[in-house]
């Protein structure tokens, strides 16, 4: 309700742009409308629910929408009339169908990791009725991605692009490439920058969808310090420095042993080769008699850390953690090789990655700029149970 004489004189800020409350910044009873985005919610409310019942269930337990701030000076921007409630009657959009191009770009394959996020992905884009263009770097790494990411680019018809990055600083100029030839970047599994994608060192990608790798190093290493007590020798087993996800897992499993009292003698690094993991495991075990646990960082580490194990005669010897739930390592943990797998949730990254494309593409603006997928720690006790298989790796 307007006040005769006051406007101006009076500093009004009104909460929910309604077109009544529009109005009076238009005429200046108001200097300030807060417009929150009711529609967002709606959007995400039901897209985060159709994947729940999907089977996908790592959503967010908040999703904060943001607001519009409306002035006079941005007011009459066409651009920002999308912010404004209206009481009409929505039209419906079209369903979005196989001519939306989304390119899937994975972190490496074959990997049991990737092969089940992909799953997502195809799960998701099959509930959207849009076209994945899945391309597969052979290797983790950058010089192998980058060039598959800037052909998909030189396409000209990718709509958005979802991907794991190789490398935290590497990667950021060829999805840059990306993101100014107009293509939405959603990065899942790993990050760029510090993946702060709010205010950080870089801000361009939509969101970062992924474990807290850093909790998850700590969960393992916590684990081996329960096992094994104070004063105890472990050995960490990495793929290489400059990849955020395993230097987080390196950082928390680190911090784990400075509060709990473990030495961290060693940390190789094995450039994701089984191989070559297994290879550093043997002769760090055998140069080391007084190391009594392990921690693998990925899968392939897994893999190499724990066939090392198996062949030295060492299961209920040394404890072993594990990251990724791979099905070799989930053996492992059957026969008493380790102690502990930790599982991510691929499949839900992949999902979600997709769902957080189709929403911007709605004009849905709310994406969290960090979604946490969390993690299953598969023991002994639990590995067995039916309800967890879903947990485990398949690389089929």
């Amino acid at each position: 309700m307007r006040t005769p004489g006051l406007a101006g004189a009076v500093q009004v800020a009104l909460f929910d742009a309604s077109e009544e409350n529009i109005g009076y910044l238009r005429d200046g009873t108001v200097s300030l409308v807060i417009a929150q985005k009711p529609s967002d919610m709606g959007y995400l409310g039901v897209a985060l629910a159709t994947a729940y019942l999907d089977g996908f269930q790592s959503l967010p337990k908040r999703v904060p929408t943001g607001y519009f701030v409306f002035t006079a000076e941005n007011v009459d921007d066409p651009a920002n009339a999308r912010f404004i409630y209206s009481s009409a009657t929505a039209e419906a959009q079209p369903r979005f169908d196989s001519s939306f191009n989304l390119a899937f770009v994975p972190g490496v394959n074959p990997d049991p990791f990737y092969i089940t996020m992909s799953r997502g992905v195809n799960a998701a884009a099959a509930r959207y009725g849009i076209t994945v263009i899945q391309q597969d770097p052979e290797r983790f790494d950058v010089t192998v991605s980058a060039p598959i990411i800037e052909a998909l680019v030189a396409r000209g018809d990718i709509n958005a692009l979802v991907t794991a990055p190789n490398d935290r600083a590497q990667s950021i100029p060829v999805l840059q490439e990306a993101f100014d030839a107009g293509i939405p970047v959603i990065t899942v599994d790993t990050f760029i920058g510090d993946g702060n994608y709010l205010d950080g060192e870089v801000t361009f990608p939509l969101s970062y969808i992924g474990s807290d790798n850093t909790q998850g190093g700590y969960i393992a290493c916590s684990a081996l310090a329960d096992a094994l007590g104070e004063g105890a020798k472990i050995y960490i087993q990495n793929v290489r420095p400059g990849i955020s996800t395993t230097d987080q897992r390196e950082d928390g499993c680190e911090q784990a042993a400075a509060d709990r009292g473990l030495e961290v003698v060693r940390i190789d690094y094995n450039d994701n080769s089984a191989d070559t993991a297994q290879q550093q495991t043997a002769a760090v075990l055998q140069a080391n008699a007084d190391i009594t646990g392990v921690f693998a960082t990925n899968t392939f580490g897994a893999l190499g850390a724990g066939a090392a194990i198996q062949n030295a005669g060492l299961a209920g010897a040394v404890q072993v953690a594990l990251f990724d739930a791979s099905e070799e390592n989930i053996g492992y943990l059957r026969d008493g090789t380790v102690s502990l797998v930790i599982a991510q949730k691929p499949a839900d990254m992949g999902y979600l990655g997709v769902i957080g494309q189709m929403a911007n593409a709605r004009g849905v603006t709310s994406m969290p700029e960090r979604v946490p997928t969390g993690y299953f720690v598969f023991t002994s006790e639990n590995v067995d149970d039916p309800a967890n298989a879903r947990f485990i790796y398949s690389g089929n």
